[in-house]
Order: C-alpha cells, then sequence, then structure tokens
C-alpha cells in the first residue's frame, strides 16, 4: 500500500550548472557533490553528460595551420607528372595532408 505520493524536483538550469561546475573541479568527489545536493549521483552525471556534450558543440575547433615553403610551378607540374605516372588516380582534385609522423590525410 502505498501511503504517500513522490513528486519530481524540477532543478533549474543555473542549478544543474552550478552542481555540474562543482563535480568538474579537480579532486572533487562527483558523488559527494551528488550527495549534498540531494541526487542520486547517476542524475548529475546524466547532467554532467547532456552538459558537457552541449558546451562541445558550441565551440568551433581551431587548428593551426603552416603552410609550406611555396614551389615554384615548373617543380610542382614536374612533380605531378611523375606522380600520375607512379599512380593512375580515377579520381582528380585529391588533397594530402602530412600530419607528421608517417601519417597522411587524403581528401
Amino acid at each position: 500500500m502505498i501511503t504517500s505520493v513522490e513528486r519530481r524536483r524540477r532543478s533549474s538550469q543555473d542549478e544543474k550548472e552550478r552542481l555540474v561546475a562543482a563535480s568538474l573541479e579537480p579532486g572533487t568527489n562527483v558523488s559527494e557533490v551528488a550527495r549534498m545536493a540531494g541526487l542520486h549521483v547517476s542524475q548529475l552525471f546524466r547532467w554532467r553528460k547532456e552538459l558537457c556534450k552541449h558546451g562541445e558543440a558550441s565551440i568551433a575547433p581551431f587548428v593551426s595551420v603552416e603552410i609550406g615553403p611555396s614551389v615554384p610551378p615548373q617543380e610542382v607540374a614536374e612533380a605531378l607528372l611523375t606522380a600520375t605516372a607512379v599512380r593512375r588516380r580515377k579520381n582528380q582534385g585529391i588533397i594530402e595532408i602530412d600530419l607528421g609522423s608517417g601519417r597522411r590525410i587524403r581528401v
């Protein structure tokens, strides 16, 4: 027999952000933050996941770009002819990005 009706608590966005920020501080125990706020730890982890995901989407990822030395057009044309003779490709307009340490991206 149920003698009481439990109601769902509603937390404001500011309260959620405050608790998530407190749980993300270095050396903080997430369980203790949740317990002090009267929450189940899984609820706090859900808020962390939602707010961190939202924050990542709003920040544009920028990376530094280094432009190599300019190569005279004649050398570029010779390099292209040599590369074409060595490897035939069906698609043209491929861009190669050398990431260093043997890694390369081809688009």
